[in-house]
């Protein structure tokens, strides 16, 4: 199996997490943190990565993903899906 990440737009992140399976993820990069977001069947997980430390946290909703990723989000953010 050959891994790819795939570049995805700052305006295209709420419709892709609407339709993200259990089995895909996305990474958002910044300059001093990482969060990493999944999917289970009831609620999201976004692990905060910053400083060799990890907090997750979990959401019902894409809005509320969206409405907490706000302060994340930034002119050189990179998101990437796997």
């Amino acid at each position: 199996m050959i891994y790819q990440e795939k570049v995805i737009q700052k305006e295209n992140l709420e419709k892709f997490l609407h339709t993200l399976d259990s089995d895909e993820g996305v990474r958002i990069d910044n300059e001093s943190d990482h969060i990493f977001i999944n999917k289970t069947s009831k609620r999201y997980c976004i692990n905060v990565s910053k400083d060799s430390k990890d907090e997750f946290i979990y959401k019902s909703s894409t809005d509320e993903v969206m409405s907490f990723l706000k302060n994340y989000l930034t002119q050189t953010t990179k998101i990437v899906t796997y």
